[in-house]
This record gives C-alpha cells, sequence and structure tokens, in this order.
C-alpha cells in the first residue's frame, strides 16, 4: 500500500540539527551564527527559494547509478556539496576548524577555512582546502597569511566581496559573551586586526593584485548580479561565488536562488559558478545544481553539526545531503551532477 504524500517514512536527522545544536551552544554564541542583519528578512527567505524551483523530469533512460564526483578548480571531490566559510569554530565544538576539516574530507567534500579561523592553518590536518580572506586596509598584511595558507594546503583563495564592514545584527549582547574565550580569533594573522579594521571596499584591483602576489587562484564570494560576475572574471577571477553572506550584510539582499541564474546567464561558460545561502536539503542542492551551479556550500547546518557531533556530524551532514542528491538525481533521470541543467521548465513556461 503506497503512503500518503503526507505521511514521512521516517524522522529526519538533518532536521533535528539545529535544536541539538542550540542545546549544544551558549545562548550568545548561537544567537551570533544565526542571526541575519537588520530584520532578518533575507536570512528567513533564503530557503524557501530553493523550494519554488520545479524540474522536468527525465525518463526512458538507463543512466546507471548516480555519480556526484565533481571536479572543482581541477580537483576531484566526490560530491559537488562543500562547507562555506564561517568563524566562532572554536567556541562551538572543542575540535573547532581541525573537526571541519576531518569531517568534510571524510565525506569527499571542499571546505573553505575563514581567515578569522581560531586554529594555524599548519595544524587542520588537509588536503585541499580553500581560504577565505578578508582583505585588511594595508593589503599587504593579508600576505603573510595566503602564503602560511598555500604552505598548508589551501589551493585557492575566496575573496570576500561583500562586506566592507560587518552588517548590523539585532544579537546577542556583550554581556552575554561573558566567560567564552575569543583570544584566539584571527590566530593566522602576525598582526592581530581590531574588531572594525575591514572597512575598506574590496575593488576589482583587489582581485588581479590577489591572484598576482600569493599565486593562487582567487574566487570571488558575494556576488548577486551578472554585471559584478562579469567584472569578477574580468578582473582575473578563477570563478565566482553566489552568496548573499547568510542574508548576515545588507537585509533584504536577493536570495542566492533567485541571483543564481542571471549569473549563470552573464558569464556563460567563462568561468565555474558556486552558490551557497539556504541549502538544507538534497532537493535544494538539486535546485542549485539545475540553475547551474558547479557546487554547493553550506554554512550554519555545517556548524550545527559540528556543535553536535564535532567531525563526525559534520561528515553525517555531507554524506546523508550527498545520498539525498543521488536519491533525486536519480529519480529525475540525471546521472551526473552536470546533467541537472537540463530539468529547468523551458524558458516561458511556469514552474520557476
Amino acid at each position: 500500500m503506497e503512503l500518503e504524500p503526507s505521511q514521512p517514512t521516517s524522522a529526519r536527522w538533518l532536521d533535528s540539527l539545529p535544536e541539538q545544536a542550540r542545546r549544544h551552544l551558549p545562548p550568545a554564541v548561537w544567537a551570533y551564527v544565526h542571526a541575519g542583519a537588520r530584520e532578518g528578512t533575507s536570512t528567513a527567505e533564503a530557503t524557501a527559494a530553493w523550494r519554488d524551483v520545479r524540474f522536468r523530469t527525465r525518463v526512458l533512460r538507463d543512466g546507471g547509478e548516480p555519480d556526484l564526483g565533481t571536479r572543482i578548480l581541477g580537483h576531484g571531490f566526490t560530491s559537488p556539496l562543500g562547507v562555506a566559510p564561517t568563524a566562532m569554530q572554536p567556541v562551538v565544538h572543542a575540535q573547532g576548524e581541525r573537526g571541519m576539516a576531518r569531517g568534510a574530507e571524510a565525506a569527499g567534500c571542499l571546505h573553505v577555512v575563514s581567515s578569522n579561523a581560531g586554529t594555524p592553518f599548519a595544524d587542520l590536518g588537509a588536503r585541499h582546502w580553500w581560504l577565505q580572506a578578508y582583505l585588511p586596509p594595508d593589503r599587504e598584511d593579508f600576505l603573510p597569511v595566503a602564503v602560511a595558507a598555500a604552505a598548508a594546503g589551501a589551493t585557492a583563495l575566496v575573496l570576500t566581496v561583500d562586506t566592507p564592514y560587518p552588517g548590523t545584527k539585532y544579537a546577542a549582547d556583550e554581556a552575554d559573551w561573558t566567560g567564552i574565550d575569543l583570544s584566539w580569533w584571527r590566530v593566522n594573522y602576525p598582526r592581530r586586526d581590531p574588531e572594525g579594521a575591514l572597512w575598506k571596499a574590496v575593488t576589482a584591483d583587489d582581485v588581479g593584485w590577489l591572484g598576482e602576489s600569493t599565486g593562487l587562484p582567487v574566487v570571488v564570494k558575494g556576488v548577486l548580479r551578472g554585471d559584478d560576475a562579469l567584472r569578477a572574471v574580468e578582473a582575473g577571477a578563477a570563478a565566482v561565488y553566489v552568496s548573499n553572506h547568510g542574508g548576515r550584510q545588507l537585509d533584504r539582499s536577493v536570495s542566492t536562488a533567485r541571483a543564481l541564474p542571471e549569473v549563470i546567464e552573464a558569464v556563460g561558460d567563462r568561468t565555474e559558478v558556486y552558490v551557497d545561502g539556504g541549502v538544507r536539503s538534497g532537493l535544494d542542492a538539486l535546485a542549485a545544481l539545475a540553475l547551474g551551479a558547479r557546487a554547493v556550500f553550506l554554512g550554519r547546518p555545517a556548524l550545527q553539526a559540528l556543535a553536535v557531533d564535532g567531525a563526525r556530524g559534520v561528515e553525517r551532514l555531507l554524506s546523508e545531503l550527498s545520498a539525498e542528491l543521488a536519491d533525486a538525481l536519480a529519480l529525475a533521470g540525471c546521472r551526473r551532477p552536470e546533467e541537472a541543467p537540463d530539468l529547468l521548465p523551458a524558458a516561458g513556461t511556469a514552474g520557476r
């Protein structure tokens, strides 16, 4: 007997992650990690935007078992899913960035380390990983950080371009942080930047300078427009990363699900495009792939999984989401992620 659509066959561990993480984290840390900017509108809209995407499934094909293997900037990974750069990992779990790195690698996924990390790069024990870059006002101050990252295995820099300074968040006040050690902040910087040291907007010139100065490919993160994506490519970006910073910068910014098609149309096949923001299921990931993303990154869910069970939690998160994505691909009549863009409704038809 078939079950009614409203009857789930089992509870989903992934759905329990936010509440489990809340129980593991100090209230101030929970509030900081999950806050959106201002009214939280962009943060609240993120997941629903992926759910609006509809698929045209393919039939009468014998594609075999799904294979999620993906090449991202020339390196092979087991899945197109990855971990977005996030701070606060040392206070989320004792394993900190080491746990995130081990979990991601165990699942065969790429992960991006925050430049605010509290773990020395040499202690990550990771193979292929990327470093997120916040450029200080004195750009030269970042070069020793990039050199140390490259020596420890970083294969690309993810230049965050949407944060001349942190957006306002109505989160926990300073008193709530009593007893929480933040002395590890930016441990990989020879000179720790004081709070508010990001007061200088990133320009196209910085993209070229960073690539030339470090010899590493530069991924430009924080793009929501097609013209900005083209500007990044023309400035020397190796890839473009569609992101609204988890809704933590300008509130009411367009969701990444809405921004992604414009970026894909603008850059065509000139570069790889990645995305994050609100992805909570394999179906969400399939939607991102169908819209043209090469890789799909997760931020808050990865922090939640780390909080709940360290490296094992991160591995479980990525493995379960990859299994959901494989299932969705197979049901859609696809074998590999690069076949997903054929699933979108034809132009001029309803469904997105």
